[in-house]
């Protein structure tokens, strides 16, 4: 053990017995102290939990690395000195907060709104756990200048997070997260700390939001007459243990569906996710008691969203009749399809209209926007990505949807975070529209893959910790860099796409053009002549390097799917081996 870094930690951890901490936060602490083991004690003080440009997220617990009363209240507190410099000439500054089902969310939520309440900030309370998007939808709805969710998304049970959002209820990017960042960092004592809250300029909201935001999802619907037509479909819905419950239900009948069936063990809200390993839907097992209930039932169709309900995660029955969950991709190029497919039979494209996909989602988005004439934009991976280019389109252009091939979609634009309530929703409706076609939704997906081309994705990530493992990532993107592949899977590599310096160079022409993007960002892209994709970028947040294959298809019948699949994994096999990834 490292002696030095344990006394710094025994010296940090000290501090935390003083008086300014309660009772329970010192017990916690002392027992740290005394315990033989040491490491939840080095672990829990190594370093400060950080606010970064997505808020925080840790291990929820006393010290100076966990998520407890004192980390989320400087993180408030600096928010709220940094609202207060950037409105000050407003009247009154104002902000949302909500919370998801998690363990300790509500006291966090509580705490958070005494924080600002004791700043001078009005303050709007959800009365209970809801929906990540509708924290975003509030904001606008109600005229904020920020908001704040607690929320740990789908990580495991032992985590918590802090969201904050600007006043477009997106997350915050440049110059308002460094700004905000660096006004957090500034608290650096609990005294800096105003615990005390003024609880007139508190005000709870519920229901009155619900409606208003339900009556807007149920207005993106493109066919209702459809959704009436095929109202007993059979709709499996699990919000696996999370704040989908309620909204998603009730949405889901607004758009004229009441054949939907529950998963009635994971319908209880716990923080401690009791039916699975891990609550995200991008996981088989997250699906498993859906698909039970499915097989049960004869339902074709199994929706689930994650504990706060942005991701949605989506299971069809092929033609043998087995159970197969969509990947993230697959997902997105299905709202995309029918968004734009349903527009143009309405007669609703008029060649002003856009979508948004992130750099790593599939091609496959790209050709059906191009083939409608519908303008396709790239962005870096993250919903705030997404919502900084429907704020630049404000006014200019109509927005379809967005997505990413992480289980994120956005269908509408009075919410600027990805939304599992109006997205589970249209899923009903697009499997209707399919139906109504003599499809289900497996079937759906070969057709797109067979007007389109299939593209088949994989994502891989090669995981090197320690001092010695960073270096070692950062001596591959290096060499990716200064020796690229010339060919992938016998393809002849044409473009590169650099995003370290926003290059993107034409290996035919030799041209060497600038990418327009909001930042530099280290990732790195090949396209090949037959269509390939491959994306390579470093984690942030973890000792990991990430691949995301992409590769294409011709598929000449509907009947050659499974066998090209086959083919299009082999493919990526051969891809990954020559990249050198285990």
């Amino acid at each position: 053990m490292d002696t030095q870094l344990l006394k710094a930690c025994e010296e940090k951890a000290r501090q935390w017995l003083s008086p300014q901490y309660d009772e329970e936060t010192r017990k916690e602490v002392q027992a740290m102290l005394d315990a033989e083991d040491k490491t939840p004690l080095i672990e829990a003080f190594y370093k400060d939990l950080e606010f970064g440009t997505g808020g925080l997220r840790g291990i929820m617990g006393a010290g100076s690395n966990r998520m407890n009363i004192y980390t989320v209240g400087a993180a408030t507190q600096g928010l709220a000195n940094y609202l207060k410099e950037c409105f000050k000439s407003l009247p009154q500054i104002s902000v949302v907060v909500g919370h998801d089902v998690r363990n300790n969310s509500r006291k966090f939520a509580e705490l958070v709104a005494d924080i600002f309440s004791a700043n001078g900030i009005k303050v709007y309370l959800f009365d209970s756990c809801q929906p990540t998007p509708e924290v975003s939808f509030a904001i606008r709805h109600l005229g904020c200048q920020s908001g704040v969710n607690i929320t740990a998304s789908h990580n495991p049970k032992e985590y918590n997070g802090y969201k904050a959002y600007w006043s477009d209820g997106a997350q915050m990017i440049a110059p308002h997260d460094v700004e905000t960042i660096n006004y957090v960092n500034a608290i650096t004592s609990v005294d800096q700390i105003k615990f005390t809250p003024n609880k007139e300029l508190i005000q709870i909201i519920g229901r009155d939001i619900d409606e208003a935001y339900l009556k807007a999802i149920h207005e993106l619907s493109l066919s209702p007459e459809i959704d009436r037509k095929h109202h007993d479909m059979k709709i499996v819905y699990t919000p696996i243990h999370g704040t989908g419950l309620r909204l998603n239900f009730e949405s889901i009948k607004m758009w004229g569906f009441d054949n939907i069936i529950h998963v009635p063990e994971q319908d209880v809200q716990s923080g401690d996710f009791p039916t699975v390993p891990s609550p995200n839907p991008e996981n088989p097992e997250a699906m498993e008691m859906g698909i039970a209930k499915a097989r049960e039932t004869g339902a074709d169709i199994i929706l689930a969203s994650d504990p706060d309900a942005d991701r949605i995660g989506v299971v069809v029955r092929d033609k043998k009749g087995e159970y197969q969950l969509l990947n993230g991709n697959q997902i997105c190029m299905i709202f995309m399809y029918y968004l734009i497919t349903r527009n143009a039979e309405l007669g609703k494209l008029t060649g002003n209209e856009y979508v948004v996909k992130t750099i790593v989602t599939t091609e496959t988005i790209k050709r059906i926007a191009d083939a409608n004439n519908v303008e396709c934009f790239d962005c870096y991976t993250g919903f705030k990505w997404i919502a900084d280019v429907m704020r630049n389109m404000e006014g200019v252009k109509r927005y379809l949807g967005g997505g990413e091939e992480s289980f994120g979609f956005l269908p509408e634009t009075f919410c600027r975070d990805k939304d599992s309530v109006s997205s589970i929703s249209l899923m009903c409706e697009i499997a209707a529209w399919a139906a109504e076609q003599g499809l289900n939704l497996y079937e759906l997906v070969i057709d797109i893959y067979a007007k389109y081309g299939l593209s088949r994705e994989r994502g891989v990530s090669v995981v090197r910790p320690g001092k010695s493992g960073a270096d070692e990532i950062v001596a591959m993107m290096k060499n990716f860099r200064e020796n690229p592949p010339k060919t992938l899977a016998g393809s002849e590599v044409v473009l590169i796409k650099d995003y370290a310096d926003l290059n993107c160079t034409d290996l035919k022409s030799g041209d060497i053009t600038k990418m327009n993007f909001p930042t530099t960002s280290n990732v790195l892209q090949f396209f090949t002549a037959a269509g390939d994709k491959v994306s390579i970028r470093p984690s942030g947040t973890e000792p990991k390097i990430k691949f995301y294959i992409e590769v294409r298809e011709d598929m000449p019948s509907k009947d050659q799917y499974e066998t090209i699949v086959k083919h299009a994994d082999e493919h990526i096999d051969q891809i990954l081996k020559e990249l050198g990834v285990d």
